[in-house]
Formats: structure tokens, sequence, C-alpha cells
């Protein structure tokens, strides 16, 4: 974990290499709450879901490692997740009677915007931003 604050532009940054297996989203969850405890700018609950959402879906995707970041500034909560997957998250709609595939569509309607850069050697990574309360 690598965390840094810049007092000036209050803007607070973290970065984790999650865990692998299943308990990485829980352990996301945890450290986002904790990440957020006592900054009231950010709706922790939201963020949480999101990367819930973001580490579920990578770690599904890839055995490999994956990389999360926070980044707090006076823009909202930035949520980066990185993985080595070759393929894209994409928004589509979901089946009333499917078991998955509402991941990215939780991240599109909690998020004010999200994106993804592909990665020329493999890999992606997908950010979600959520604009202070």
């Amino acid at each position: 974990m690598r965390a840094s604050t810049d007092a000036e532009r209050r803007t607070a940054r973290v970065e984790f290499l999650m865990p692998q297996g299943s308990g990485a989203a829980r352990w996301a969850r945890r450290m986002t709450r904790s990440f957020l405890a006592g900054r009231d700018r950010c709706p922790a609950g939201d963020a949480e879901l999101v990367v819930s959402e973001l580490v579920t879906n990578a770690t599904r995707a890839h055995g490999s490692s994956v990389r999360m970041t926070l980044r707090l500034d006076a823009g909202g909560l930035t949520v980066a997740v990185r993985d080595f997957a070759p393929g894209l998250p994409r928004l589509q709609p979901a089946s009333a009677t499917a078991e998955s595939g509402r991941g990215i569509a939780l991240v599109h309607a909690l998020a004010d915007r999200w994106s993804v850069e592909p990665h020329p050697y493999g890999g992606k990574t997908v950010r979600a931003v959520l604009a202070p309360c």
C-alpha cells in the first residue's frame, strides 16, 4: 500500500495491490471505507459498491494481480482498477433472470462518469468518478 496527501490541494491518494481470491472485493470495500473515514466529501456507500463491482469484475476476469487506486480531491473520488485480462467491460442490458452481468450497469448508475483505458501490452484500467456530496 502507498499513500500520499497534498495538504495544499487537499488531495489524498492510496494504491493497493489486491489479494487474489474470492475475498478481494470484501477487502477492497474495507480499504475504501477506511480511506474515506472522516471525509465527508464522498458518498462512502456508493464508493464501496463501485469498488466492489470493479474489483469483482477484475478478479473474475483474470487470476493475476489487480491494482486499485483511490484518489480523493475537490472533484470527488476516483476509483481506478487495473487488471491484466484481455477483455474490455461494456455496458449491456442484463436479463431479468441472469445471476450476473449487472456490475458495469451499477457502476454506470452510481458514478458521475466512468471509462476504460486499454493497455498496449494487455489488460486495462477501469475508472469511475463519484462527485463530492
